[in-house]
């Protein structure tokens, strides 16, 4: 299918972004990532994003980048950046019962392609291929795919749907802990510091934590007080 292309599982920075122009010679192109995946409660959430290339120039020229080498304000102000420039994205959930079901990988995996399905819908256009952060491929997913270690940070796309996923996560985040006060979902986020432990382990769990996760953390986190 992609004729001379081989997309390969790793790459430089210069590699990368040549084989991405060889793509979009071919069509339109998306980058999905997800935030959320190692947290002890909220759903996981994904974004697929597709860039024009004076899009992709104005957003590396902000500092665009992997959404975990940025702080929350440039996060925000990237993402600001983006409903203003018009760039089209998708951002899906998944839900904890769909991780205590499936597992977080395949979860993520499965978030992942619902958000692109749902950017080829609003587009009305099918992408020419869908680059994923990472070395698992999307399940099901009837669009042509590029697994690529590091993505997040090699190719504009794929930083950008980082981002909105994180940005938006942390809003959903933020918003629960109004709801459940006493985790701190505010400053956490749901990952697993030590005080959300400590917490779920004085109070017990909430209903959007994930209790497979949380009983495997605060059973390993226990094991380890015990050996200090």
């Amino acid at each position: 299918m992609w004729n001379e292309l081989i997309l390969t599982p790793r790459a430089s920075l210069e590699e990368a972004r040549e084989l991405l122009e060889g793509l979009r010679d071919r069509g339109i192109v998306f980058g999905t990532d997800e935030a959320g995946r190692g947290a002890l409660a909220g759903p996981v959430l994904a974004a697929s994003v597709y860039l024009t290339g004076e899009q992709e120039s104005k957003l590396l020229k902000m500092g665009l980048r992997d959404s975990k080498k940025l702080s929350a304000r440039k996060r925000e102000k990237l993402v600001l950046a983006m409903q203003d420039m018009g760039v089209k994205y998708a951002v899906s959930s998944g839900s904890i019962e769909r991780i205590e079901q499936d597992n977080i990988l395949v979860a993520s995996l499965w978030t992942m392609g619902k958000s692109a399905k749902k950017l080829a819908a609003e587009l009305g256009q099918d992408p020419v291929c869908v680059i994923v952060d990472g070395t698992e491929r999307i399940n099901r997913l009837k669009f042509p795919q590029w697994t690529l270690i590091g993505a997040d940070n090699l190719i504009p796309a794929v930083s950008a749907a980082s981002v909105l996923a994180k940005v938006m996560r942390d809003q959903l985040m933020t918003r629960y802990a109004k709801k459940y006060p006493l985790y701190d979902f505010a400053q956490n986020k749901g990952y697993p510091t030590q005080a959300h432990m400590d917490m779920i382990a004085q109070a017990g769990m909430c209903p959007i934590h994930r209790p497979y996760f949380c009983q495997k953390i605060i059973a390993l986190n226990r094991g380890i007080n015990a050996i200090d």
